[in-house]
């Protein structure tokens, strides 16, 4: 098994499961994908962004000797990700973790929303955790459990205006949440919401997070630090760990006291 990171809380039982999360190439879901491969899990990943996929898998074998099996995937095409969760299942065996963590929260007028910026925005955003449960649940059903983490967003909470088509399919993962919990309970399948707040990943500081921001972020968090990717990837394990066995069909918001 790799070496944890100084500090990092150590799950046996994710040792040797096979993981698959999309979005994994950069920011929350790269920190996962380490993360997952350092408790000494067989962790796969899609992504489109294939420099950073490489680099990451690149860095992780000469850092950890580790190597995640990165799969490029477009997840608006399903049926390209119905085979990359097969093809991921012949590399490391069934599938015992899920993590539906790719999104899109490119700001967008509510005046100047067109019908098909809309379809793609759910196309990317919601509909993607739906079918990589469905095609994924066989595969728990045959370990006797497994676990679902869907990332949502405190930004429909916020009652933000910028992009409300991402706030929709957020809003709209934690239904799909309880009504997937529900449907799978009896296969020990847990499916939970893991809702980061303002992480400061690259991508949130280069686009959106001027000093006026940075100010906000801070005077509505009770805990005034900088939610760091590691402070999601925390709880993800938790939720995907034998650990929390009795846990399904719940919300668990990590940032830092804002909602």
């Amino acid at each position: 098994m790799p070496t944890l990171l100084k500090g990092e809380t150590c799950y046996p039982s994710l040792n040797g499961k096979s993981v698959f999360i999309t979005g994994g190439g950069t920011s929350i879901g790269a920190a996962m994908v380490e993360r997952f491969c350092l408790q000494g899990a067989k962790v796969a990943f899609v992504d489109i962004a294939d420099e950073p996929s490489r680099g990451l898998c690149s860095r992780l074998a000469e850092q950890h000797q580790v190597t995640p099996l990165y799969l490029h995937c477009d997840i608006k095409d399903v049926e390209a990700l119905k085979d990359a969760i097969s093809e991921a299942q012949k590399a490391h065996g069934d599938i015992s973790v899920l993590i539906n963590n790719a999104a899109d929260d490119t700001r967008h007028d509510m005046d100047e929303l067109t019908v098909e910026y809309w379809d793609e925005r759910l196309a990317i955003n919601l509909r993607p955790c739906f079918f990589s449960a469905q095609a994924v649940a066989p595969q728990m059903q045959r370990q006797g459990g497994g676990s679902i983490i869907n990332l949502g967003s405190i930004s429909w909470r916020l009652k933000q205006t910028c992009m409300p088509a991402y706030t929709t399919a957020k809003a709209g993962i934690e239904g799909l949440t309880r009504s997937l919990a529900g449907q799978y309970g009896k296969d020990h399948i847990r499916v939970n919401t893991l809702i980061p707040g303002w992480v400061m990943t690259p991508r949130q500081i280069s686009r959106w997070v001027n000093p006026d921001i940075a100010k906000e972020i801070q005077a509505n968090q009770c805990i005034k630090e900088n939610l760091q990717p590691d402070d999601i990837v925390n709880a993800a394990l938790f939720l995907a760990a034998d650990d929390s066995r009795m846990l399904t069909a719940q919300t668990l918001i990590v940032d830092g006291g804002w909602v």
